[in-house]
């Protein structure tokens, strides 16, 4: 295929400074996106994160019948470790649920995510990167996703997006993965104990949260072609 698509971009996982609790108000963050911030790649968004191809794949991991997807996630400082590979497969997965691989057989589509800053919620802060990422390059999907950060605190209270303080005090730590069609589920993972009922409550919250992100997404494309 000739041409590489190139895409980078960059993911901050912070509103500037931690906020507080924000309790049962379940609110979201504040988000920021920039596209179009790098000259040699064919597309660039800050979140943070990177998107290369569709380009030549490599004969081992060439599949016959659509693209070959790959995540790479860097940490702030230091090489990779296991939570680092954990979440790469997680976004891969993701991508690969939406992403129409087949219209590019026998080529390669590489993620790369650089994270700048962890204040908490990254899983679901990463994902979002690499969906505008994936869009800012032109790479053909079914659908838009993002995703949504929940945690439960000792006595059950829910709070969404939450900080790197809460994750830490949380009894546990939900992320899910969803489309922008049918708010599907796309990936889930879990740390710590909570009850199905309270699953429930966290999937139902992280749906109605990703209409805030989606609607975001809108946004942020409309403000960037409007200036093009």
């Amino acid at each position: 295929m000739e041409g590489t698509m190139q895409t980078e971009t960059t993911i901050r996982a912070e509103s500037g400074i931690e906020s507080g609790p924000r309790g049962p108000s379940c609110s979201l963050r504040h988000f920021a996106c920039e596209q179009n911030l790098l000259s040699r790649p064919d597309g660039s968004a800050s979140f943070l994160q990177g998107v290369y191809g569709p380009a030549e794949v490599k004969v081992s991991k060439e599949i016959f019948n659509k693209a070959t997807l790959e995540v790479t996630l860097r940490p702030k400082i230091g090489l990779p470790g296991v939570a680092e590979k954990s979440r790469e497969r997680l976004i891969r997965n993701t991508c690969e649920a939406v992403v129409l691989g087949a219209l590019h057989p026998r080529t390669s589509i590489t993620v790369v995510l650089q994270v700048v800053s962890d204040a908490g919620s990254l899983l679901a802060c990463c994902l979002n990167a690499a969906c505008m990422a994936l869009v800012d390059a032109g790479v053909p999907m079914r659908a838009l996703f993002c995703g949504v950060t929940c945690a439960l605190d000792s006595d059950g209270t829910l709070l969404l997006d939450p900080t790197a303080k809460q994750e830490k005090e949380a009894r546990a730590v939900l992320t899910f993965a969803l489309d922008s069609v049918e708010r599907k589920l796309l990936m889930s993972t879990t740390k710590g104990l909570y009850s199905d009922a309270e699953l429930q409550q966290c999937l139902a919250a992280a749906q109605a949260a990703s209409q805030h992100v989606f609607r975001f997404y809108r946004e942020s494309l409309q403000r960037r072609y409007s200036k093009s």
